[in-house]
Protein backbone atom coordinates (compact mmCIF):
# COMPACT_ATOMS: atom_id res chain seq x y z
CA UNK A 1 0.00 0.00 0.00
CA UNK A 2 1.04 3.29 -1.03
CA UNK A 3 -0.13 4.77 2.58
CA UNK A 4 -1.33 4.20 6.18
CA UNK A 5 -2.85 5.72 9.20
CA UNK A 6 -1.72 5.36 12.60
CA UNK A 7 -3.92 5.90 15.54
CA UNK A 8 -3.54 6.05 19.62
CA UNK A 9 -5.70 6.25 22.69
CA UNK A 10 -5.35 9.72 24.08
CA UNK A 11 -6.75 12.29 26.06
CA UNK A 12 -7.07 9.40 28.96
CA UNK A 13 -5.23 11.10 31.96
CA UNK A 14 -7.81 11.92 35.14
CA UNK A 15 -7.11 14.51 37.86
CA UNK A 16 -3.66 14.23 39.10
CA UNK A 17 -4.02 10.77 37.62
CA UNK A 18 -1.44 10.63 34.29
CA UNK A 19 -1.42 8.36 31.68
CA UNK A 20 0.25 7.89 29.06
CA UNK A 21 2.96 10.75 26.78
CA UNK A 22 0.00 12.15 25.17
CA UNK A 23 2.47 15.30 23.11
CA UNK A 24 4.64 12.95 22.00
CA UNK A 25 2.99 10.37 20.72
CA UNK A 26 0.81 12.62 19.38
CA UNK A 27 4.33 13.28 16.79
CA UNK A 28 4.23 9.47 15.77
CA UNK A 29 0.46 9.42 14.26
CA UNK A 30 -1.83 11.07 12.27
CA UNK A 31 -5.37 10.12 13.94
CA UNK A 32 -6.07 10.56 17.63
CA UNK A 33 -8.46 8.96 19.54
CA UNK A 34 -9.55 11.02 21.93
CA UNK A 35 -11.28 10.12 25.33
CA UNK A 36 -14.76 11.32 25.62
CA UNK A 37 -14.75 11.78 29.25
CA UNK A 38 -17.12 8.13 29.75
CA UNK A 39 -14.27 5.51 30.25
CA UNK A 40 -11.36 8.47 30.92
CA UNK A 41 -10.26 12.19 30.60
CA UNK A 42 -11.48 14.90 32.14
CA UNK A 43 -12.51 18.49 30.61
CA UNK A 44 -9.07 19.93 30.88
CA UNK A 45 -7.24 16.90 29.81
CA UNK A 46 -9.60 16.42 26.74
CA UNK A 47 -9.24 20.48 25.99
CA UNK A 48 -5.56 20.49 25.84
CA UNK A 49 -4.90 16.96 24.05
CA UNK A 50 -7.58 18.47 21.45
CA UNK A 51 -5.72 21.47 21.46
CA UNK A 52 -1.99 19.39 21.14
CA UNK A 53 -3.41 17.60 18.34
CA UNK A 54 -4.28 20.45 16.49
CA UNK A 55 -0.85 22.06 16.99
CA UNK A 56 0.88 18.56 15.86
CA UNK A 57 -2.14 18.88 12.60
CA UNK A 58 -3.37 15.07 13.83
CA UNK A 59 -7.11 14.31 13.22
CA UNK A 60 -9.34 14.65 15.63
CA UNK A 61 -11.43 11.20 16.42
CA UNK A 62 -13.83 10.96 19.40
CA UNK A 63 -12.83 7.27 21.61
CA UNK A 64 -16.28 6.73 22.44
CA UNK A 65 -16.77 4.31 25.67
CA UNK A 66 -19.30 2.66 28.46
CA UNK A 67 -19.87 4.84 31.06
CA UNK A 68 -17.49 3.40 33.18
CA UNK A 69 -14.42 5.33 34.49
CA UNK A 70 -13.69 2.55 37.43
CA UNK A 71 -12.58 -0.04 34.95
CA UNK A 72 -11.42 2.44 32.64
CA UNK A 73 -14.06 1.17 30.23
CA UNK A 74 -13.39 -2.60 29.87
CA UNK A 75 -16.01 -4.18 31.29
CA UNK A 76 -19.22 -5.00 29.45
CA UNK A 77 -22.12 -2.92 30.76
CA UNK A 78 -25.82 -4.64 29.94
CA UNK A 79 -27.34 -1.30 29.07
CA UNK A 80 -30.14 -1.16 26.68
CA UNK A 81 -29.61 0.41 23.57
CA UNK A 82 -31.50 3.25 24.04
CA UNK A 83 -29.18 4.45 26.83
CA UNK A 84 -26.44 3.47 24.88
CA UNK A 85 -27.52 5.70 22.09
CA UNK A 86 -27.65 8.41 24.40
CA UNK A 87 -24.41 8.05 25.79
CA UNK A 88 -22.80 8.14 22.99
CA UNK A 89 -24.64 10.63 21.58
CA UNK A 90 -23.43 13.36 24.41
CA UNK A 91 -19.67 11.53 24.26
CA UNK A 92 -20.21 12.72 20.46
CA UNK A 93 -21.11 16.38 21.17
CA UNK A 94 -18.80 16.89 24.51
CA UNK A 95 -15.57 16.57 22.10
CA UNK A 96 -17.29 18.43 18.93
CA UNK A 97 -18.00 21.30 21.65
CA UNK A 98 -13.96 21.14 22.67
CA UNK A 99 -12.81 20.29 19.56
CA UNK A 100 -14.41 23.51 17.81
CA UNK A 101 -13.24 25.49 20.68
CA UNK A 102 -9.54 24.89 19.58
CA UNK A 103 -10.30 25.35 16.37
CA UNK A 104 -11.20 22.03 14.53
CA UNK A 105 -13.66 19.29 14.75
CA UNK A 106 -13.92 15.64 15.15
CA UNK A 107 -13.32 13.56 12.23
CA UNK A 108 -14.13 10.19 12.73
CA UNK A 109 -15.62 7.90 15.45
CA UNK A 110 -13.51 4.83 17.62
CA UNK A 111 -15.03 2.38 20.12
CA UNK A 112 -13.23 2.74 23.23
CA UNK A 113 -12.30 -1.21 25.24
CA UNK A 114 -15.31 -3.79 26.11
CA UNK A 115 -17.56 -1.53 23.94
CA UNK A 116 -15.34 -1.92 20.74
CA UNK A 117 -15.16 -5.57 21.88
CA UNK A 118 -18.61 -6.07 22.24
CA UNK A 119 -19.61 -4.46 18.72
CA UNK A 120 -17.98 -7.37 17.10
CA UNK A 121 -21.03 -9.45 17.68
CA UNK A 122 -23.23 -7.85 20.41
CA UNK A 123 -26.41 -6.83 17.55
CA UNK A 124 -28.12 -4.71 20.01
CA UNK A 125 -25.02 -2.58 21.36
CA UNK A 126 -23.36 -2.49 17.34
CA UNK A 127 -27.05 -1.12 15.95
CA UNK A 128 -27.45 1.28 18.69
CA UNK A 129 -23.74 2.92 18.24
CA UNK A 130 -23.74 2.47 14.64
CA UNK A 131 -27.22 4.43 14.61
CA UNK A 132 -26.52 7.19 17.10
CA UNK A 133 -23.35 8.29 14.58
CA UNK A 134 -25.25 7.90 11.22
CA UNK A 135 -27.76 10.22 12.82
CA UNK A 136 -25.22 12.35 14.08
CA UNK A 137 -23.35 12.38 10.97
CA UNK A 138 -26.12 13.36 9.25
CA UNK A 139 -26.83 15.86 11.66
CA UNK A 140 -23.08 17.51 10.51
CA UNK A 141 -23.42 16.99 6.39
CA UNK A 142 -19.98 15.64 6.51
CA UNK A 143 -18.67 12.21 6.95
CA UNK A 144 -18.00 10.75 10.27
CA UNK A 145 -15.99 7.09 9.61
CA UNK A 146 -16.29 4.52 12.14
CA UNK A 147 -12.87 2.55 13.53
CA UNK A 148 -13.73 -0.77 13.98
CA UNK A 149 -11.85 -4.63 13.66
CA UNK A 150 -12.05 -6.28 10.75
CA UNK A 151 -14.83 -8.71 11.35
CA UNK A 152 -17.16 -6.79 13.25
CA UNK A 153 -20.80 -6.73 12.41
CA UNK A 154 -20.71 -3.60 12.94
CA UNK A 155 -18.71 -2.89 9.64
CA UNK A 156 -22.12 -4.42 8.21
CA UNK A 157 -24.18 -2.30 9.95
CA UNK A 158 -22.13 0.79 8.75
CA UNK A 159 -21.94 -0.24 5.32
CA UNK A 160 -26.24 -0.34 5.62
CA UNK A 161 -26.55 3.15 7.67
CA UNK A 162 -24.11 4.62 5.00
CA UNK A 163 -21.38 5.34 7.12
CA UNK A 164 -17.88 4.69 6.08
CA UNK A 165 -16.24 1.46 7.90
CA UNK A 166 -12.54 2.16 8.40
CA UNK A 167 -10.99 -1.56 9.18
CA UNK A 168 -7.70 -1.31 11.47
CA UNK A 169 -5.01 -3.68 12.78
CA UNK A 170 -3.40 -3.35 16.29
CA UNK A 171 0.66 -3.09 16.14
CA UNK A 172 0.84 -4.26 20.02
CA UNK A 173 -1.64 -6.64 20.46
CA UNK A 174 -1.82 -10.64 20.01
CA UNK A 175 -4.29 -12.25 17.90
CA UNK A 176 -6.18 -15.04 18.24
CA UNK A 177 -6.29 -17.48 14.57
CA UNK A 178 -9.98 -15.76 13.87
CA UNK A 179 -8.61 -12.48 13.74
CA UNK A 180 -9.78 -11.02 17.32
CA UNK A 181 -7.26 -9.55 19.88
CA UNK A 182 -6.27 -11.86 22.54
CA UNK A 183 -8.01 -10.34 26.04
CA UNK A 184 -5.94 -8.58 28.30
CA UNK A 185 -6.67 -10.98 31.09
CA UNK A 186 -3.88 -13.50 29.07
CA UNK A 187 -0.60 -12.56 29.59
CA UNK A 188 0.85 -12.56 26.17
CA UNK A 189 -1.92 -10.46 25.24
CA UNK A 190 0.23 -7.21 24.76
CA UNK A 191 3.37 -7.32 22.97
CA UNK A 192 6.43 -5.46 23.60
CA UNK A 193 8.99 -6.55 21.58
CA UNK A 194 9.55 -3.45 19.33
CA UNK A 195 11.16 -5.82 16.47
CA UNK A 196 8.89 -8.26 16.42
CA UNK A 197 5.87 -5.60 16.57
CA UNK A 198 7.57 -3.35 13.51
CA UNK A 199 8.17 -6.84 11.38
CA UNK A 200 4.01 -7.66 12.10
CA UNK A 201 3.35 -4.37 10.43
CA UNK A 202 5.33 -4.41 7.65
CA UNK A 203 3.95 -7.75 6.64
CA UNK A 204 0.63 -6.04 7.07
CA UNK A 205 1.59 -2.50 4.99
CA UNK A 206 3.34 -4.76 2.14
CA UNK A 207 1.28 -8.56 2.16
CA UNK A 208 -2.20 -7.53 4.36
CA UNK A 209 -1.30 -10.56 6.47
CA UNK A 210 -1.33 -10.78 10.06
CA UNK A 211 -0.04 -13.53 12.24
CA UNK A 212 -1.67 -15.08 15.01
CA UNK A 213 -0.02 -16.23 18.13
CA UNK A 214 -0.24 -19.87 16.82
CA UNK A 215 1.14 -18.64 13.67
CA UNK A 216 -1.88 -18.68 11.46
CA UNK A 217 -1.69 -16.21 8.78
CA UNK A 218 -4.93 -13.73 9.01
CA UNK A 219 -5.34 -11.75 6.04
CA UNK A 220 -6.86 -8.45 5.94
CA UNK A 221 -7.61 -4.75 4.58
CA UNK A 222 -6.40 -2.68 7.49
CA UNK A 223 -6.32 0.83 6.82
CA UNK A 224 -4.76 2.05 10.38
CA UNK A 225 -2.59 0.70 12.77
CA UNK A 226 -2.86 1.32 16.14
CA UNK A 227 -0.35 1.87 19.15
CA UNK A 228 -1.80 2.05 22.18
CA UNK A 229 -0.02 4.99 24.07
CA UNK A 230 -0.26 3.88 28.03
CA UNK A 231 1.83 0.92 27.26
CA UNK A 232 5.27 0.77 28.20
CA UNK A 233 7.59 2.13 25.59
CA UNK A 234 4.87 2.90 23.16
CA UNK A 235 6.28 6.27 22.07
CA UNK A 236 9.89 4.66 20.88
CA UNK A 237 7.50 1.70 19.75
CA UNK A 238 5.60 4.21 17.33
CA UNK A 239 8.38 5.70 16.19
CA UNK A 240 10.01 2.60 15.32
CA UNK A 241 7.08 1.68 13.74
CA UNK A 242 6.51 4.60 11.82
CA UNK A 243 10.12 4.71 10.09
CA UNK A 244 10.27 1.12 9.10
CA UNK A 245 6.93 1.92 7.32
CA UNK A 246 8.11 5.47 5.72
CA UNK A 247 11.67 3.82 5.06
CA UNK A 248 9.53 1.12 2.88
CA UNK A 249 8.25 4.39 1.00
CA UNK A 250 4.23 3.71 2.62
CA UNK A 251 3.35 7.70 3.91
CA UNK A 252 1.64 7.97 6.86
CA UNK A 253 -1.97 9.95 6.93
CA UNK A 254 -5.20 10.04 8.12
CA UNK A 255 -8.24 7.80 7.05
CA UNK A 256 -10.38 10.57 7.88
Amino acid sequence: MAHIDMNSDVGESFGNWTIGDDAAILRMVSSANIACGFHAGDPMTIRATAAEAVAQEVTIGAHIGYRDLAGFGRRHLECSPEELSADVLYQLGALEGIAGAVGSQIRYVKPHGALYHSMISHTGHAHAVIDTIAEYQSSTGRELPVLLLPGSIALDYAAEAGLRGVSEAFADRSYNPDGTLVSRREPDAVLHDTDQVVENMLRLAEESVLIARDGTRIETQAESICTHGDTPGAVAMAQAVRSALQDSGIDIRSFA
